[in-house]
């Protein structure tokens, strides 16, 4: 890659996105310096990428490092970060990365880049099985698990691109061919430090040919109507205006691309529920902005299926259902997993990372059976319940395993009730991530149904 041939580049972060960019950037020729604060990560890199200079915890940029690429979790005052942009050396992404390099290629990629507070993997996944029903090599990668730059790599045409905030951030010039704002709730304050640059951050996905966004959410449709997109798309649950994809009669319907065209019915989308129907919506959109018919939509959101600790039933036992929803790890997607049951026990807790549970639980308290709190931030959220929900009983468990939260739930339940895991909160005081949460949940669960 021409840009990058000769010149001396800093990784910051030796994880998988920090590997990655150091295999991306050996690769174009560029001399490469990665550093992390841990050890172990570093030694782990040294069979992998020999030719590297693997240097722990730097604060500063070595002398002739002029790029800098961060991995996304690196916050902007990190005192490395903070340093090299006084010296002036440009801090990116590893999403900005593999954008500058496809740029590059003679027939560069195709970007469908997918943000929002809840439902971005869920959106790319459905993206991706769409787009291979119509037989384009497409794949899904950024926050979903694949970086991009080893998308790019592959030689993939299209890449169904789920971004985060933090990735928007460091990603300045990104501009898909289309990209999409499913919704917008407070989330990752810690980092973003107010909710303006939050959201100022995930409308980057709308700076490309076409904007979509979910209008149904008033912050997004405002945001939508400011973008500079060269055309704008909304979708909505309610039936569409011209210009957009909804709901009509339980029928999926398009009318944004082309002549009005029916996609599915609303009863054949997984996961069932307004989450997944707007989800379904949105990557509808995205592939019809891509040119792909509306049989291979149908066709790729009817054999999609969700993926683990996204609204997950456990098990069925004593008229009570079991839902993992360890994916929702804010209270905006707390809330859409609530939502899909009349009756719930509600277990819930971790780091909040500076969100509000307020409109959650003024909202949905009325569906609460009773909640049962665990986690760091437990008692933030026992306080919103007294003040929103005074009547909802509430257990509030202190050094509590999920064994222990598993049968204080199964104690309020009745038959009809779900006990739902939708902690709306991170999983990192108590858990190596969401997915190690879930499956501790799951296997409480099924050793009380067993038992």
């Amino acid at each position: 890659m021409g840009f990058l041939a000769g010149r001396h580049v800093l990784v910051a972060g030796a994880g998988v996105t920090g590997r990655s960019a150091a295999e991306a950037l050996l690769a174009a020729d560029a001399a490469v310096t990665v550093t992390d604060g841990s050890g172990d990560r570093l030694a782990a890199l040294e069979q992998l990428l020999p030719g590297v200079d693997l240097v722990p915890g730097l604060v500063a940029p070595p002398p002739g490092v002029d790029l800098v690429v961060t991995s996304p979790g690196w916050r902007p005052d990190s005192p490395l970060l903070v340093a090299a942009r006084t010296a002036g050396v440009e801090v990116i992404g590893e999403v900005e990365l593999a954008w500058r390099m496809g740029a590059e290629l003679a027939d560069p990629p195709t970007w469908l880049a997918v943000t929002g507070t809840n439902g971005k993997t869920t959106t790319v996944g459905m993206l991706e099985s769409i787009l291979r029903a119509a037989g384009i090599d497409a794949v899904a990668c950024g926050n979903v698990g694949l970086p991009v730059v080893d998308a790019l790599l592959a030689g993939h045409r299209v890449l169904a691109v789920e971004l985060s905030s933090f990735q928007l951030h460091w990603s300045p010039s990104v501009r898909p061919f289309a990209g999409v704002l499913l919704n917008l709730a407070e989330d990752h304050l810690d980092w973003h430090g107010t909710f303006g640059a939050y959201a100022a951050a995930k409308a980057g996905v709308l700076t490309g040919g076409v904007a979509i966004g979910g209008v149904d959410d008033p912050v997004v449709a405002e945001l939508l109507a400011a973008a500079p997109a060269g055309a704008h798309v909304g979708f909505t649950l309610s039936s569409p205006e011209e210009g957009q994809l909804g709901v009509h009669d339980g029928v999926l319907v398009d009318r944004a691309f082309g002549p009005d065209a029916v996609l599915l019915p609303v009863a054949d989308v997984q996961p069932a529920g307004p989450p997944g129907v707007a989800d379904a919506l949105a990557a509808a959109a995205l592939a019809r902005a891509h040119g792909v018919p509306a049989e291979a939509v149908a066709a790729g959101l009817r054999s999609f299926r969700p993926g683990a600790h996204r609204a997950v039933v456990v098990a069925s036992a004593g008229g009570v259902l079991y839902v993992n929803d360890s994916k929702a790890t804010n209270p905006h997607a707390a809330a859409a997993s609530l939502r899909s049951h009349p009756s719930v026990v509600w277990v819930a807790g971790g780091l909040l990372k500076g969100a509000s549970v307020d409109d959650l639980v003024r909202a949905e308290a009325h569906r609460m059976r009773g909640a049962v709190l665990i986690g760091a931030d437990r008692e933030v959220i026992a306080k919103a319940l007294a003040r929103h929900a005074p009547a909802v009983p509430v257990a509030v468990l202190d050094g509590a395993t999920m064994d222990d939260a598993v049968r204080a739930a199964r104690s309020m339940a009745q038959p009809g009730d779900a006990v739902v895991l939708a902690p709306a909160a991170a999983s990192m005081d108590m858990f190596s991530d969401y997915a190690h949460r879930g499956q501790a949940f799951t296997e409480a669960v099924q050793a009380l149904v067993t038992s």
